[in-house]
């Protein structure tokens, strides 16, 4: 009687620490024919052991079938073709077309991407506070922000007959819809932890989710691209006669054609915002959240802001999240210019939807490649390789002569840099996360946390990138519907797409030398972790389990 009361005791009072005692005793459990010249105290001959070790058969991983991961990686594209849609052509559309100010432009931009990263943690931790349903905890945030999410975009892309309530109409449908895209990526972008407990499947699930993702951007920049290339962007070649040219014959030609570019730019906003109800249709139908053993175990979740200090003092978060920071911000200067860029600078105005084409085909290609050298040379080896291709590029682009040819080149082979730039990041959170488990085994749900605040960063560096350039633009003379811009415009381009984003990746890949986690502490962390859902998916202390307990101590 006296042992069966230490053996209650040992599994209702050690709490925690019973889930490591148990781990020791199964770590002793093994071959009983390699365990004769054993004690007989602690003999594995004994027939309890035996029958114990019997009935634990080793657990089959977690495989995610293609289907699964094909339906996950869908429902990144509805970010990445708004979001690509939004970063290359919302710029020139509120100057050109809704005739903008380039300084209200560059408010709307600002606080457009400003208010979009707040709500990334503001929405995670609504996301935090939520209970499981039959749905899963992330699924009905994906489900009900979609129909919103989808007028906002189209108006934004509508110019109202209002002119001087311009800036206020795009400023609120802008955060609206960021806001409503955020309720969308934030869970979607902490779905990556849920779909699998195998760190393997959750990379190859990640590949999946970027190739379609970089699609996704091939997809925004074609529609966007070759329905509003093929109107006829009206403009004059002396912007001092521009108020006589628009008082002379030729205004019922400027307002038809720019009555048609409105149109081109609502037949893009319509057609990429059915792509986002048909992809998000599919990640509803086709994945399934799943919960960690030892999360359900928990009886009490952890508190917010006792979450973020944790996370935020995760020390390879920091550095993870400061590295992609700086490169991320190096690529989105790119990318906000880019169009600009080709069209006053290079002066391949009727070319730049094609460069973007060539730039994302390149990228979707080459996703695959970075997959299989990631997992053959490590992930640190690829965030060097991949990431830094894109400085010899830029070099070329600033030093040589326009040249259509030539910018065919370097922009597929940037291609190549933006593949590895759109992948690793997403590659390399989860193994922070895993880091973060090991450290603190007792604390869950702070995978919203570490998602939002990601993305909270990036998208800050987005806004600061697109107001720097606007506003810098606004300060070189930039001329609203001219068919040429002053030199200064044309310098200040070409700093924007070329030195600033070689000198932000260089200071980007001096800080991943901080970065900690390697090939050999993954491996480390996996088979830990592995340890730790295996002793989670245990219900209780079973009876032999607090017999030899009883008899180690």
């Amino acid at each position: 009687m006296l042992r069966d009361r230490w053996n209650s005791c040992a599994c209702s009072q050690l709490g925690p620490a019973s889930q490591l005692f148990r781990a020791l005793i199964r770590s002793r459990q093994v071959d009983p024919a390699s365990e004769s010249g054993r004690e007989p105290g602690l003999g594995s001959g004994s027939s309890w052991q035996q029958a114990d070790f019997q009935k634990e058969p080793k657990k089959k991983k977690q495989q995610l079938s293609v289907c699964n991961k094909l339906c996950y990686a869908v429902g990144g594209a509805p970010y990445q073709v708004t979001g690509c849609a939004l970063g290359f052509f919302l710029q020139i559309y509120l100057l050109d077309v809704a005739q903008v100010g380039p300084f209200s432009a560059s408010i709307i931009l600002f606080v457009g991407r400003a208010w979009d990263a707040i709500t990334d943690p503001l929405v995670g931790f609504c996301i935090s506070k939520s209970s499981w349903t039959c749905l899963g905890r992330l699924m009905p945030w994906i489900i009900f922000s979609t129909p919103l999410a989808v007028i906002a975009y189209f108006l934004i892309w509508f110019v109202p007959d209002f002119p001087q309530g311009q800036t206020y109409w795009y400023l609120l449908f802008y955060c609206l819809f960021e806001t409503l895209v955020t309720c969308f990526h934030v869970p979607y972008s902490a779905l990556t932890m849920f779909i699998s407990t195998e760190q393997t499947e959750r990379d190859s699930a990640t590949a999946y989710r970027m190739t379609v993702e970089v699609l996704g951007t091939v997809l925004g920049t074609a529609i966007q691209g070759q329905i509003v290339g093929q109107a006829d962007m009206p403009c004059f070649q002396d912007h001092n006669s521009s108020a006589e040219a628009s008082q002379s014959t030729n205004r019922t030609h400027y307002i038809t054609s720019h009555r048609e570019t409105q149109n081109a730019y609502l037949l893009a906003a319509g057609v990429i915002a059915s792509i986002y109800v048909i992809c998000a249709v599919i990640l509803t139908l086709g994945v399934r959240e799943r919960r960690e053993p030892y999360e359900a175990q928990q009886t009490e979740p952890i508190a917010y802001f006792q979450g973020l200090r944790l996370v935020m003092s995760h020390g390879p978060y920091i550095k993870l999240i400061t590295g992609f920071l700086f490169t991320s911000l190096a690529f989105m200067l790119v990318e906000g210019n880019f169009v600009l860029f080709c069209t006053y600078t290079l002066g391949f105005r009727n070319e730049f939807q094609n460069l973007l084409l060539a730039i994302m085909l390149s990228a979707t290609f080459t996703i695959p490649i970075w997959q299989w050298f990631l997992t053959r040379f490590g992930k640190k080896t690829a965030v060097y390789v991949g990431i830094s291709s894109a400085v010899p590029f830029l070099i070329l682009v600033a030093l040589m002569e326009s040249n259509l040819i030539v910018t065919y080149v370097v922009a597929v082979a940037a291609g190549i840099s933006v593949a590895a730039a759109f992948l690793l990041p997403w590659s390399m959170l989860p193994d922070v996360i895993d880091d973060f488990h090991l450290k603190q085994p007792h604390f869950h749900g702070t995978e919203p946390i570490f998602f939002s605040f990601y993305v909270f960063f990036t998208k800050f560096a987005s806004g600061v990138s697109l107001g720097i350039s606007t506003l810098s633009l606004d300060f070189a003379g930039y001329q609203t519907l001219s068919c040429s811009q002053p030199e200064r415009v044309k310098f200040t381009l070409n700093m924007l797409v070329t030195m600033a984003p070689i000198v932000l990746i260089l200071l980007g890949l001096l800080l991943f030398k901080l970065y900690p986690i390697d090939e050999e502490r993954r491996r480390q962390n996996k088979k830990a972790l592995q340890a730790l859902r295996d002793e989670a998916s245990s219900s209780g202390c079973s009876e032999t389990d607090s017999t030899e307990l009883a008899s180690i101590l």
